[in-house]
């Protein structure tokens, strides 16, 4: 059996897909799966054991691009048994009707009718958390999804890992404490580059040493954090926002002894590489799309006007992020993984 899957758009939410992709090899050990996704999303893929290919997919999020996604379609003719789309748009769907895919299945949505024949009634009540959207379409409908639920887990190649750390010049003298300061939804997903300053402190006085992570547009974020640091603190802290690629940042992550993220896609990949992780929450709610790991603490303040889910504030004042101190969170991170002792100084 032969399967398509029309991947999403977000770094988060592709690493919760391989909680589909672990269903489907319960249900079809034989099957083979491939993604069709952004180039972008070729790093996490690579990662995932259950995924036979990673299929580039040129056309940018939002872009209707007939012609192109006609194209796409054409070549893959007769290659697949069944299509699944995790995006619910209407032009998710173009590609798997072009390729003329016998079963095509996906969430009822912006139309789809005609263009998808196993169309899904989403019960939101009854699957509240994304992974459980994502898992219940391997399933007949209205099937019960097996419990425990199973957990996005990305592997990783030493050899790989060892050559990111050798072009950055890092070494593991000190347990790594990764900080992932930024979010692309916007500044309701971010925790003020003074409180990660303070929490950098105090680890690097503890005997850490921080690595921050992120995208290019997370660089000035990730020296203003930097910058808020004494000299004799701020040499421990190495900026790697916008300098490594996704797979090498995939691959210096796996090094962390902890870490501390936004609701990013960064905080994803943490729990699905395994690592210790205290995951701060603002405008948007574990409630929805959670770190699926063993070792997460999540800290909230819980505002009466949060979730929201909104990009910026609409009182602005962003006062579920920032009036959430460092303190909280560095008594998270405590109780995961405890400072090496022979170190500790007095906070």
């Amino acid at each position: 059996m032969k399967i398509l899957i029309v991947g999403p758009s977000w770094v988060g939410d592709m690493v919760m897909a391989q909680t589909l992709f672990q269903c489907l090899k319960a249900r079809h050990p034989d099957c083979e799966i491939d993604v069709l996704a952004p180039e972008w999303s070729r790093p996490i893929l690579e990662r995932m054991p259950e995924v036979r290919q990673a299929l580039s997919f040129p056309v940018g999020h939002g872009v209707l691009d007939i012609a192109t996604r006609r194209k796409i379609g054409k070549s893959l003719l007769g290659q697949y048994d069944q299509a699944i789309l995790l995006p619910n748009s209407l032009k998710s769907a173009l590609v798997p009707w072009f390729a003329g895919i016998p079963k095509r299945t996906g969430w009822k949505g912006e139309m789809r009718y005609g263009l998808l024949n196993d169309i899904r009634v989403l019960d939101k009540q009854r699957y509240p958390l994304m992974i459980e959207r994502f898992m219940a379409l391997a399933f007949e409908p209205d099937a019960e999804l097996p419990k425990p639920y199973p957990r996005p887990s990305l592997r990783i190649d030493p050899a790989s890992r060892d050559a990111a750390r050798a072009k950055f010049g890092l070494d593991l003298d000190r347990p790594v404490l990764a900080l992932c300061p930024g979010a692309e939804f916007g500044e309701a997903k971010r925790w003020p580059a003074e409180h990660y300053a303070k929490v950098a402190e105090l680890k690097i006085r503890a005997g850490w040493q921080v690595w921050l992570f992120g995208s290019k547009n997370d660089h000035p974020g990730g020296e203003d954090i930097r910058m808020r640091l004494i000299p004799g603190l701020r040499e421990e802290a190495v900026n790697l926002a916008g300098e490594t690629s996704l797979a090498e940042a995939i691959d210096l992550m796996s090094c962390a002894s902890a870490v501390v993220s936004n609701d990013s896609g960064l905080m994803h990949v943490a729990a699905a590489l395994a690592r210790p992780l205290v995951a701060v929450y603002g405008s948007t709610s574990p409630q929805f799309t959670p770190p699926l790991a063993e070792q997460v603490e999540i800290v909230r303040l819980g505002l009466e006007c949060s979730p929201c889910f909104e990009r910026t504030c609409r009182f602005g004042h962003y006062n579920c992020l920032r009036e959430l101190k460092p303190r909280p969170v560095i008594e998270a991170l405590d109780r995961l993984v405890p400072d090496p002792l022979e170190l500790v100084e007095s906070r």
